[in-house]
């Protein structure tokens, strides 16, 4: 912050006009009309608008149901080995004996055991049954969750796709897998729960895991052009596809992409720039590879302010787990709960100035409560229910404060509830905290939000007068433009009312959790330019911390 007041005074100092006075541009008097403009001096500029020809025409609307659907908190799980299948989590899918353990390891030994048609039935009747009416409502009311990660592979979406691919022989047992998959996002919506789709098989592999739908053991996918070519397909023919497809809350391109993966940017850079072309609010989740500080890096200049062509927000999908590595094993599980809290810094520094530096947005994509069995072995005379208890604690804690948005590994195998991997069986031990925003009963809602209306005047007031007391003090006798703040503290004020509140079908209680995307959403859709649109980002957020302040949610 400290940055971006020493820009701000920079180029105060740097205008010279001083002399007259403007009125605001006809888009802070007619976008987002609803919000009242308070009777005060501090609506008018004090100084003159140097710049002013530079704003474009205001696009700020009111939140739709998509908006809070896809910038809200995401708290939720992944739905497993449904799509693109892995063997220890659901042995039940394969015929015996079968050899292998991923999804081309299954597909091909039922149809050399009954052929492609009945095959096709079988998973067909998988993919249908996966997920029973029971199971989300156990999801919305019990779970709180309000999203799920999709795992889904290149073969599950048109046939096509898998020409040239070891799944060639068998695209007649997919015809119906992306309906499939249409099906069960609708039904989820149904529930005021979105879905994140997540390319998780990539033709070769992204890395060498099963769950890349091969048991190639190597990760063939970026070096072998045709391969990379189909992966950005696959972004066009998911991007094209949700298109009218309530309940998507974001694609994700890749999952867990090797570490220094040949061009992987590059090949984002292509995917984004497709995706963008035919719909530029989607949000667009990629792996960080297992380097968040690249990843960060490269958000930073994607997620810009002002792009040379609209651009589809980014944001950063990582993984925690706390049971391989052999540094990992050597730790008590007493450490590792401790641990937790060093997780996600790498983003300190990095939010809060979207004018400044860009946005930076991160969801963790995978974790769970599992450790070794070394790590077990240290927990000395404490219970192991109490320690998994502590760790889903800390993990789930730790995600709400730092990121936006936590889907745990995995809510459907065999073996369900699953243990320390089960999303149900966590939930059910209260190791996953859903967040204090959704446990606020849905009748205390309306109670809430009309006090924060009864606030609302006062709360400007303070903030407003509070910054241009800071700003008059710091540059005294230089322009401001405090008209951008105001007006961004009640787009910031009714926008986390509007998440709060819900709509079309998306439940109440909801939290900004991806403020940072959200706030670079705002810059674009207000049109400001010129040296004062840091005013208008700060007031976004300051309103957004004042509603949900009021309302009692952190």
């Amino acid at each position: 912050m400290q940055g971006l007041f020493k820009k701000a005074k920079a180029d105060l100092e740097g205008l010279l006009d001083t002399d007259s006075h403007a009125n605001p541009p006809p888009a802070y008097q007619q976008a987002y009309s609803h919000i009242p403009k308070a009777p005060s001096d501090i609506n008018r500029p004090i100084l003159p608008l140097r710049g002013m020809s530079q704003d474009e025409p205001d696009k700020i609307s009111e939140p739709t149901a998509t908006d809070i659907l896809r910038y809200r908190y995401h708290h939720g799980t992944n739905l497993g080995s449904i799509f693109v299948i892995e063997r220890w989590l659901h042995n039940s899918r394969f015929p015996d004996p079968a050899d292998g353990s991923s999804e081309l390891a299954c597909v091909k030994s039922w149809v050399d055991k009954i052929g492609v048609e009945e095959t096709r039935k079988k998973f067909e009747d998988a993919w249908a049954n996966a997920v029973t009416d029971a199971d989300i409502q156990w999801l919305a009311n019990e779970a709180k969750a309000t999203t799920i990660r999709l795992p889904i592979g290149y073969f599950d979406l048109d046939p096509d796709f898998a020409e040239n691919t070891p799944f060639a022989p068998y695209k007649k047992v997919y015809v119906n897998a992306w309906p499939s998959i249409c099906h069960l996002i609708s039904r989820l919506n149904a529930h005021s729960i979105g879905t994140l789709i997540d390319l998780h098989a990539l033709p070769g592999g992204a890395n060498a895991g099963e769950h890349s739908g091969t048991n190639s053991g190597t990760a063939q996918f970026w070096a072998v052009e045709d391969n990379r070519s189909l992966g950005v397909r696959c972004a066009e023919f998911l991007a094209e596809q949700v298109q009218g497809l309530d309940g998507v809350a974001g694609i994700q391109l890749v999952n867990e992409a090797d570490w220094e993966s040949e061009r992987l940017y590059e090949w984002y850079d292509e995917c984004i720039d497709t995706i963008s072309t035919i719909d530029n609010t989607i949000p667009v989740i990629i792996s960080d590879g297992w380097n968040l500080n690249k990843a960060v890096e490269y958000s930073l200049k994607k997620n810009h302010a002002y792009p040379d062509k609209p651009t589809a927000p980014v944001i950063i999908d990582t993984h925690y787990y706390w049971a391989f590595s052999g540094e990992d094993k050597s730790k008590s599980p007493q450490q590792v709960v401790k641990d937790v809290d060093t997780k996600l810094r790498e983003l300190d520094a990095k939010e809060g100035s979207v004018i400044d530096r860009g946005a930076v947005q991160v969801i963790v994509g995978e974790y769970s409560c599992v450790l070794s069995e070394d790590s077990w072995e240290k927990r000395g005379d404490a219970q192991k229910e109490d320690l998994v208890k502590q760790f889903g604690n800390a993990q789930t804690k730790r995600w709400q404060l730092r990121a936006g948005g936590a889907f745990f590994w995995t809510w459907k195998m065999d073996w369900y509830p699953g243990g320390e991997w089960g999303f149900a069986a966590q939930t059910s031990n209260k190791a996953l905290i859903p967040p204090q925003n959704s446990t606020i009963p849905t009748s205390l809602i309306p109670s809430l939000v009309s006090k924060a209306d009864h606030r609302r005047d006062e709360r400007m007031y303070h903030a407003v007068n509070q910054h241009v007391a800071y700003w008059n003090h710091l540059t005294p006798n230089t322009p401001c433009e405090h008209w951008r703040y105001e007006y961004g503290w009640k787009v910031g004020y009714y926008d986390a009312q509007a998440f709060f509140t819900g709509k079309d079908g998306v439940n109440g209680g909801n939290k900004i959790g991806n403020l940072e995307i959200w706030v670079l959403k705002r810059i674009r859709d207000s049109g400001f330019k010129g040296n004062f649109v840091w005013e208008f980002e700060q007031g976004v957020r300051r309103g957004v911390e004042d509603f949900f302040g009021i309302v009692g949610i952190a």
